[in-house]
Order: C-alpha cells, then structure tokens, then sequence
C-alpha cells in the first residue's frame, strides 16, 4: 500500500502536477539574476509554469478527447440517447456531456440540434449542464491541482447536478417554452461517414489546433489573475472575503462567476492561487462551476433558443446546485485536503 501511495503522489505531483517544471523555471530565472522570492519574480515564476503546464495537458487532453469525441458525432449521440428513457436516459445524457465540447458556448449548438431532433428536453438540458461543468479533461487538470479525490467528487456532483436538473426540467413540462423554430426544425437523420484511425488522429490534430486557439487567450488571462492573485493580494484579503469567517463566500463566489467567460482551463489557475491564499475549497469550486456553466455569452445564446421563464429556470437550478455544492465541499474540506 505504501508503494501505491508512493506511486500515485508521484504522477499527481510530478506527471500530472510537473513540480519537476515548476522548479526548473525556478532555477532558469534565478541563473538569469531574477529573485524568484520577490513579488515579481514569483509572479514571473508562477505565469510560465502554469501557462507550459496548463498548455502541455491542455493538448495531450484535447487529442485524447477528440479522438474518443470521434466515435460520438451528433447524429450517433442522438441515436444513442434516443435508445434511452426517464433518469437512465438523463444519465447517459450527462455522462455524454463529458466527451464534448470545453466551454458552454459550444455546448449549446449540440443543444439545440438535440431538441430539434425530438430528443426529451430534460434530457438535452442534463447534457447542456453537464458538458460545460465537467469533462474527462478537468478531471485530470483537479487531480494536479486539488489531487484525485477532490477531482473525482468534483465530477461526480456536477453529474448529480446535471441529471437533477434535467430530471426536474422534464417533471415540469416546459416544452412551451422553448422556441418555435426550435421544435419545428426537425433533426438531420443521417449516417456519419465511417473515419478510418488516421482520419480520427487527424480529427484530433485538427481539434487541438481549433481549441487552443479558443482558450489559449483564456489560459493567459486565468494565469495572470492567478498570478497577482498568488503573489500581490494579501492572505487575509481572500480570506475575509472567501474564507471560512465569511458564511456568504460560496453565494459571492457564485454570483462573480456568472458573468465571466472561460472554461476550466482558464479558471484551474486562479483557483490554484485562491487555494494557496486561503480561500475555502467549496467556495473556490463553486466560483469555477459558475463560471464553466453560467457564463453570460452563453445565456445569451441560450436565449435565442429557449423563452426567459425557461431559461431562469434552468439558472436557478445551476445556481442553487452550484452553492449547495460549494457549502457541501467546505463542510468537509478537512476530510479532502
């Protein structure tokens, strides 16, 4: 058991958290005269190695997922949901979600070929949760940043959450609410081409370049924050505000969230730099649920689809699910970090 753990702490620290490089940029910016302890200097530190790292796992996730995404086309997807009924069909729905597209914009495309195709609204709304909030790729960028337990439940209560969600939207009957061309477009039934293995690893190639264009800007923006967050704001600033003496810092957290626009790749940096100063985890996840799935350019996407007594609805499920998540996780944070 002991050679287990022994193992295990090496990939998370090494292979998925790259401590090795994080140490190697120390040492290069100290042979360059830098003084990696000061402001500056760990701010420089901090930048490069989250930007190479985010961006090393960002690809290698990307390629992985694209070529599993592969065997998943939409026209598939829908035939595989369409096999399914009540919860068991939300369930798959979500878990669908999470070989799909890295940021709710994206994601919402598929939505409303899903719902055009006939499929049961709750169940496309499980996959419209679920798709931006968790995917195979987070799971993995968690594990190097908060380690596999946290990472693992941070995936399964956004699942819970996604079919929660889905399962209440589909008890309530709101089709009506959901935009006329919408139910009236009809879905494309169609075989997808058979890909040999080279054209998927060309799909994946292609699929990397195409993402890292989107989020590479996205990656810079969460590392700078996270930078000055690591290095220029004081301890007992976060921690009067997302600490453990603020009972409303998952609400606040949440409600910050909700305007921004990023996926998990732009947001693991500034959670990292909350952690270190102090912040609570359940209010630092729930800040990065937020953000990943109530995004304001995707709602306003969203609302070209579905009428606004829909779309609250759908809000307010995310939003009370994400704050119920973020309290849950700082209720046990002794027991997972």
């Amino acid at each position: 058991m002991h050679i287990l753990k022994s193992v295990w702490l090496f990939i998370q620290d090494q292979i998925l958290g790259m401590k090795w490089l994080d140490a190697l940029i120390g040492n290069a910016l100290s042979f360059a005269g830098l003084d990696t302890t000061s402001r500056l200097g760990g701010s420089i530190q901090f930048f490069l190695y989250d930007v190479v790292k985010i961006t090393v796992l960002l690809c290698l996730l990307i390629f992985l997922i694209s070529y599993i995404q592969s065997y998943f086309p939409p026209e598939r997807s829908r035939k595989i949901l369409g096999r399914f009924h009540g919860i068991g069909a939300n369930i798959i729905s979500a878990l669908l979600g999470t070989v799909t597209p890295f940021c709710s914009c994206s994601s919402i495309p598929l939505f409303i070929g899903f719902t055009s195709a006939g499929l049961p609204l709750g169940v496309t709304f499980s996959f419209l949760i679920s798709s931006p909030m968790v995917d195979l790729g987070s799971l993995v960028l968690l594990m190097s940043i908060f380690g596999a337990r946290v990472a693992v439940i941070y995936v399964a209560v956004g699942l819970i959450i996604a079919v929660a969600g889905g399962t209440l939207i589909e008890k309530l009957h709101m089709e009506r609410y959901v935009e006329e061309f919408i139910l009236s477009a009809g879905g494309v039934d169609m075989e997808s081409p058979t890909l040999t293995k080279r054209e998927r690893l060309q799909y994946a190639k292609e699929q990397v370049t195409s993402t890292f264009k989107k989020v590479f800007p996205y990656i810079l923006v969460g590392v700078g924050v996270g930078a000055i967050i690591h290095n220029w704001i004081p301890e007992h600033w976060i921690e009067a505000v997302l600490g453990s003496n603020n009972p409303f810092g998952v609400i606040l957290a949440t409600l910050v969230g909700v305007p921004m626009y990023a996926d998990i790749f732009g947001t693991i940096p500034v959670a990292e730099a909350l952690l270190y100063k102090g912040a609570q985890l359940g209010t630092i996840l729930a800040f990065m649920m937020a953000v990943t799935t109530l995004s304001l350019p995707s709602l306003i996407m969203l609302r070209k689809a579905v009428k606004p007594k829909l779309l609250a609805l759908f809000v307010g499920i995310c939003t009370v699910g994400i704050i119920l998540v973020g309290y849950l996780f700082n209720a046990f944070q002794f027991l997972l970090l």
